[in-house]
C-alpha cells in the first residue's frame, strides 16, 4: 500500500478514536468542549490535568484511550513523515536518474509541448527508434510519460540546455502559441546553428515568421490534415499507400532520404553508372538537387553531385545497401 493511502486510513482511524473518546467523556458527564479537550490532551500525551475528577470507570476509560489513541497518533505522524520523505526522495532520485539519462543522449530529438501534436510526433519518432526528450511546463501533462522529460518553461534557455540541446539532432516546437514557437526557435537557433528545427504554425503569417526566426520547416497541422482528408476523398488508394509506407511499421517497404556527401563514390556519376537498382533492388523515386529543386522519377543520365538527396523506396535491407554504397 502506498504511503498516501496508508495516511488516509490512519487519518480516518484518528477521527474515529477522537470521536469515540469525546463520546466516552460525554457519557462520563463532561460537556462537549471539555470532552473534546480531554480527549485531545489524552491521546496526544501532553500531560495536562484532567478537566474534571475521574471516577474509577473514567480512569479505566482514560487508560484505554491513551493506549489506543497515542498509538494511533504516533503511527499517523510516522506515516505522514514517511509520505513526505519518501515522495521527496523518490522525486529527487527519479529526477537525477533522468538527468543522467538525458546527458548520455546523442542525436536525439527534443519535442517542445506535450499536446496532441507533440504526442503524435513523439510516438512516430519512437516507432522509428529515435531517442526523445519532451519539455512541457505543465507537470500534470507529463504524469506517467514514457519518455525522458523536463518540466519547465521552454522559453527559458536553461530548460533547453537541460534537455540536451547541445547534442540534439533536431527540435520540434509543438507549443500551442505561435509566439512561444517563434521564441523557442530563435533561442535554439542562436545556440545551435546546425540544429534541425521543425515548428508548428497556426497560420501562413506565422509560417513566414518562423522561417525568418530560423526554422527549417514550419508546419500547419490543420492545413496538412485538411489536405490529407481531401486526398482520401479523391484518391484514397494513393493517399493510403503513402500513409502506410511512411507510418506503418508492419509494411515491408519504406521511403527514406539519403544525403550524398563527400567523399561518396556516387558523386559525379549518373544513376546508370551507380547501378543502384540492380545492385540493391531499391527504387530512386526522386532526388533533390543542392539548389533545392526536386526531380521526380529522375532519368538514368541524371548525375549526382555533392549535397544531392536521394528519395528511395525499398525494404530495410535494400535501404541499408543503398546507404552502404553511398557512404563507401
Amino acid at each position: 500500500m502506498s504511503p498516501l493511502r496508508r495516511l488516509a486510513r490512519v487519518m480516518a482511524a484518528f477521527v474515529v478514536v477522537t470521536s469515540a473518546g469525546t463520546a466516552g467523556y460525554l457519557m462520563l458527564g463532561f460537556g462537549w468542549l471539555d470532552a473534546l479537550y480531554q480527549t485531545v490532551t489524552t491521546i496526544s500525551t501532553v500531560g495536562f490535568r484532567e478537566v474534571h475528577p475521574l471516577t474509577p470507570v473514567g480512569q479505566i476509560f482514560t487508560m484505554a484511550l491513551i493506549l489506543v489513541g497515542a498509538g494511533t497518533v504516533f503511527y499517523m505522524f510516522g506515516v505522514l513523515l514517511e509520505a513526505l520523505i519518501d515522495g521527496h526522495l523518490r522525486h529527487r532520485l527519479e529526477r537525477g536518474r533522468m538527468n543522467r539519462q538525458i546527458d548520455r543522449l546523442r542525436g536525439h530529438v527534443i519535442v517542445c509541448g506535450w499536446g496532441r501534436v507533440g504526442r503524435s510526433t513523439a510516438q512516430y519518432l519512437s516507432s522509428l527508434g529515435r531517442s526523445i526528450v519532451v519539455i512541457d511546463r505543465d507537470p500534470e501533462r507529463l504524469d506517467g510519460i514514457e519518455f525522458p522529460h523536463i518540466v519547465g518553461d521552454v522559453t527559458d534557455d536553461s530548460v533547453l540546455g537541460a534537455a540536451g540541446l547541445e547534442h540534439a539532432h533536431a527540435m520540434i516546437a509543438a507549443l500551442d502559441s505561435d509566439a512561444d514557437n517563434v521564441y523557442v526557435t530563435l533561442s535554439a537557433r542562436s545556440q545551435r546553428p546546425d540544429l534541425v528545427i521543425v515548428a508548428r504554425a497556426g497560420s501562413d503569417n506565422a509560417k513566414a515568421i518562423l522561417h525568418r526566426a530560423g526554422a527549417d520547416r514550419a508546419i500547419n497541422p490543420q492545413l496538412i490534415g485538411g489536405r490529407r482528408m481531401a486526398a482520401f476523398a479523391l484518391q484514397p488508394n494513393v493517399a493510403e499507400f503513402l500513409d502506410v509506407v511512411m507510418h506503418d511499421d508492419t509494411l515491408e517497404y519504406r521511403i527514406e532520404e539519403i544525403t550524398i556527401d563527400a567523399p561518396s563514390p556516387l558523386i559525379g556519376r549518373s544513376l546508370t553508372d551507380t547501378a543502384l537498382r540492380p545492385s540493391t533492388g531499391a527504387l530512386v523515386l526522386a532526388l533533390r538537387t543542392p539548389e533545392g529543386r526536386f526531380v521526380a522519377n529522375p532519368g538514368d543520365d541524371t548525375r549526382i553531385t555533392t549535397g544531392t538527396i536521394l528519395i528511395v523506396l525499398g525494404t530495410p535491407t535494400q535501404l541499408t545497401a543503398v546507404r552502404a554504397v553511398a557512404v563507401k
